[in-house]
C-alpha cells in the first residue's frame, strides 16, 4: 500500500517531466523553437525538487525518453525498435541526472552546480557507449538565435552551459525560494545573457584571402534505403554533374573553382581497384581540371572491412591524400559484437562489411589552402573539429550521405549543427550532400546557399580563408573538462549534504517491548 501511495504522488511529477521532454524535442530543427529549451528545463527541475533519489531517476528518466522520442523520429527510417531503443539508452543519461540533480537541487549553489551537472550528462552521452551520441546538446537548438553566437567565445558545452543556466535562472525566479533578493537578481542576470548575447556581432571577414569551391550534389536514384543497391548511378550523376559545371564554365556563366566537392558516398564502390569507377572519376577530374574531392567507399585495411574517405584526386597525378571517417556510425556502418548479434538480427547483414575508423585529423593543404574535412555524423564530435582546426584548417569542409534519411528532419538538424560548427570556430563551412542538404555556411553561422532535398545542385562559392582562432578554438576542450569537472563536485556535496542531513536526524525513540508483562489490576 505504502509503496502504490509513493507511486500516486510520483506519477504527475513523471507526466510533467515527459511533458518536458517531449517540449525540448520541438526546440530544435525541423520544428526550430529554442526558447522551449527555457519553459522545458525549468519544467524538468519542478519535477525534480523535493523527492526523492529513486522519484528523481523515474522522472528523469520519462524526460530523456520523451525528448529523444521526438528529437530522433528518423531513426524509425532503419526501425522502430532501433528507433525505441535509442531513446530508452539516452532516457537513461538523464535519469541519472535526475537521481543526482534531486540532492544538488537543496544546495546553496545549486544555480551553478545544475547546469554543470547537464553539461556532465551531456558529456556522457556523447562518450558512451560506442564512442556516444552526441546528437542532443542544448547548444544545437541556437543556430538561429543571438544566443548561438556566444559559441564563438564558449564553444558548443560553454553555449549548452549558459543555454540550462538561462532555464535555471527562471526555475529560481518562480521557485520562489532565496528571497526576493535572489529572485530579483536571477531575473536580471536571464535577461542580461539573453540580451546582451544579441548585441554580439562576429565578423565573417578574412584577411583578403578567398577561395573558389564547387559544391556537387548529384542527387540518388532513390529514398531511404533504396539507393543503396544504385551505386553506380550515384556516381554518375556526380560526373554529370561536374561535367555540366564546366559546360556552364567555358560559357562564362559561372564562375571557374579551385575545387570541386564530392559527397560521402559518391562512390560505394573502391576508385582503387574498380576501373569503371576510376575512369568516371577522372573523366570529371580532366574536364574541371582542378581537383575533386571524392567521397569514397574504399576496400580494407583488413578482410571484410572498408573505410569511408575523402580522397583528393588531382587532374595531373591522380588520387593522392585520403581522410577515413574517424566516427563510424555503430550499427550504421559497422556492428558491435558483431559475431555475437548477426546469428539473432539478420536486418544488421544489410551494414555488409565493417567499417573501420581512421586514425588523424582530415588536415588536407590543396593549392595552398589548408581544409578541415569532416565526414557526415562525426560533426558532432568535438575533438574532430578541434583536431582539424588545430591541424590548420582555414576552411572546413562536410561531406555527407542523409539519402536514407531524407524528408525526416534528420538532414535539418546536421544542417544545424554545421551552422553552430561554423559559429564556433570563425571557418566557411562548404557542405556536400548526395541528396541534401548541401551548402555554404559563413563563419558568423549565416547561410549563403542551401539546396533542396533530392535534387540536383551545383553551388560555386568564393568564400574567405581564415588563420585566426575564436577563443572557443582557442580554449579546446578546457570548459568542458571544467563545467564536467563541476557538475561532479556539484553531485559529490549534494550527496555529502545527504548523508549529514541523514546523520543529523534524530533517532526514533524505541518501540514498546511487547514481551513485557503487564501488571496485573485487581479486581
Amino acid at each position: 500500500m505504502d509503496r502504490l501511495k509513493a507511486l500516486g504522488r510520483v506519477l504527475p511529477r513523471v507526466v510533467v517531466a515527459v511533458a518536458a521532454g517531449a517540449l525540448l524535442g520541438f526546440a530544435f530543427e525541423p520544428h526550430d523553437h529554442p526558447w522551449l529549451t527555457i519553459v522545458a528545463v525549468p519544467l524538468l527541475l519542478a519535477a525534480l525538487d523535493g523527492i526523492s533519489m529513486k522519484a528523481g531517476f523515474l522522472v528523469g528518466a520519462g524526460f530523456g525518453i520523451a525528448y529523444y522520442a521526438v528529437l530522433v523520429p528518423w531513426l524509425s527510417i532503419i526501425g522502430g525498435d532501433a528507433a525505441i531503443a535509442l531513446a530508452v539508452l539516452e532516457g537513461l543519461f538523464y535519469a541519472v541526472f535526475g537521481l543526482f540533480a534531486t540532492q544538488v537541487l537543496k544546495l546553496k549553489l545549486w544555480m551553478v552546480w545544475i547546469p554543470a551537472l547537464w553539461v556532465a550528462t551531456e558529456f556522457a552521452t556523447a562518450s558512451v557507449p560506442f564512442g556516444g551520441f552526441p546528437w542532443g546538446r542544448l547548444a544545437w537548438a541556437f543556430s538561429d538565435a543571438s544566443l548561438g553566437k556566444l559559441a564563438a567565445y564558449v564553444g558548443i558545452p560553454g553555449l549548452s552551459f549558459v543555454v540550462a543556466f538561462v532555464g535555471v535562472l527562471v526555475y529560481a525566479v518562480l521557485r520562489r525560494a532565496g528571497g526576493l533578493r535572489l529572485r530579483a537578481v536571477a531575473l536580471v542576470a536571464g535577461l542580461a545573457i539573453v540580451f546582451g548575447s544579441s548585441l554580439i556581432h562576429l565578423s565573417i571577414q578574412g584577411d583578403g584571402k578567398t577561395v573558389k569551391a564547387a559544391m556537387v550534389q548529384g542527387n540518388v536514384p532513390g529514398k531511404g534505403l533504396e539507393f543503396l543497391g544504385r551505386a553506380r548511378t550515384v556516381t554518375k550523376n556526380h560526373m554529370n554533374a561536374t561535367l555540366d559545371l564546366e559546360k556552364r564554365v567555358q560559357a562564362g556563366t559561372e564562375m571557374k573553382p579551385d575545387l570541386v566537392i564530392w559527397p560521402e558516398n559518391s562512390t560505394d564502390i573502391d576508385p582503387y581497384k574498380d576501373d569503371e569507377t576510376r575512369a568516371d572519376i577522372e573523366e570529371a577530374v580532366r574536364a574541371v581540371g582542378v581537383p575533386i574531392l571524392v567521397g569514397a567507399v574504399t576496400e580494407g585495411p583488413g578482410p571484410n572491412e572498408r573505410q569511408t574517405t575523402g580522397i583528393v584526386w588531382d587532374p595531373v597525378t591522380g588520387p593522392g591524400q585520403r581522410y577515413a571517417k574517424r566516427h563510424p556510425v555503430p550499427f550504421g556502418e559497422y556492428i558491435p559484437f558483431r559475431n555475437q548479434l548477426l546469428p539473432y538480427i539478420k536486418r544488421l547483414e544489410m551494414i555488409g562489411a565493417q567499417t573501420v575508423p581512421g586514425v588523424g585529423p582530415g588536415v588536407m593543404p590543396i593549392n595552398g589552402v589548408t581544409y578541415g574535412d569532416v565526414i557526415c555524423f562525426e560533426l558532432a564530435y568535438d575533438n574532430v573539429i578541434q583536431d582539424v582546426v588545430k591541424g590548420g584548417a582555414q576552411v572546413l569542409i562536410v561531406q555527407t550521405n542523409n539519402a536514407t534519411y531524407g524528408g525526416t528532419g534528420q538532414p535539418e538538424q546536421q544542417f544545424a549543427i554545421t551552422r553552430m560548427r561554423a559559429i564556433e570556430t570563425g571557418r566557411t563551412v562548404l557542405i556536400a550532400s548526395t541528396s541534401g542538404i548541401s551548402g555554404v555556411i559563413r563563419p558568423d553561422g549565416t547561410v549563403e546557399h542551401k539546396s533542396g532535398q533530392f535534387v540536383s545542385d551545383v553551388y560555386v562559392a568564393t568564400v574567405p580563408v581564415r588563420d585566426g582562432h575564436t577563443l572557443a578554438t582557442t580554449l579546446g576542450s578546457w570548459p568542458e573538462w571544467i563545467l564536467t569537472g563541476l557538475g561532479l563536485v556539484g553531485l559529490v556535496l549534494g550527496l555529502i549534504a545527504r548523508r549529514r542531513r541523514r546523520g543529523d536526524d534524530p533517532e526514533p525513540p524505541p518501540a514498546p517491548d511487547s514481551t513485557r508483562t503487564r501488571e496485573k489490576v485487581p479486581a
